[in-house]
């Protein structure tokens, strides 16, 4: 593939992504991929032989592993509600910064119907988990048990998304604000209960 016809691609699956984000996936045709990205119309079956499912499809991995890879470097934190209350500042800022407009492609493709292509809900499905796993490990490394680790992290990744679209729905921080305070709290309560913490028992 010549480089001129990888940097169309790429451009092509960052428009789709940014798409998603700002306007959900059945407002992401393939018309409105080309007109942002100014990729040749003639390229899209060059590059995407599946049409428009396989260019959303794609898009998907691109976000899901953008975000994994935040996640997984602040798992390498000595602190991990550091690294969470991170987590939340990230995606408050992209709300900001984008005046509301902004939410996570992942939720946008999963939120709606894909009869058509239902393979796209269950690659959201896998992003989530992917990310819910980061979470998870971040915790156990720390002391937390397997259970308590992967409830968490589904947890704090549900609290994230619903919080982002309230932002979204509110034009405030508001709820992104609350959700990670209420999961600061949380975090510092169940690290300081963990089991490796407790006194052990008197002989």
């Amino acid at each position: 593939m010549s480089p001129r016809r990888g940097e169309s691609r790429d451009r092509m699956i960052l428009s789709a992504a940014a798409l998603l984000r700002e306007h959900g996936a059945s407002a992401t045709s393939i018309d409105r991929v080309l007109a942002h990205s100014g990729a040749p119309r003639g390229s899209v079956y060059h590059h995407f032989p599946g049409g428009r499912t396989q260019l959303i499809d794609e898009a998907v991995a691109l976000a899901g592993d953008f975000i994994a890879g935040m996640i997984d470097a602040a798992t390498q934190a000595d602190d991990p509600v550091a690294a969470v209350d991170a987590f939340f500042v990230m995606w408050r800022d992209r709300l900001v910064e984008s005046d509301f407009r902004a939410g996570c492609p992942i939720v946008a493709v999963a939120v709606e119907t894909n009869d058509d292509a239902p393979q796209l809900a269950r690659s959201a499905a896998a992003v989530f988990a992917r990310w819910q796993e980061a979470l998870a490990a971040l915790f156990l490394r720390h002391g937390l048990t397997e259970e308590r680790s992967r409830r968490l992290g589904a947890f704090i990744i549900a609290a994230v998304e619903g919080a982002v679209i309230m932002c979204r729905a509110e034009q405030s921080t508001a709820p992104i604000e609350a959700a990670a305070t209420e999961i600061h709290d949380l975090l510092r309560y169940a690290l300081r209960d963990r089991p490796d913490t407790q006194p052990e028992p008197r002989r």
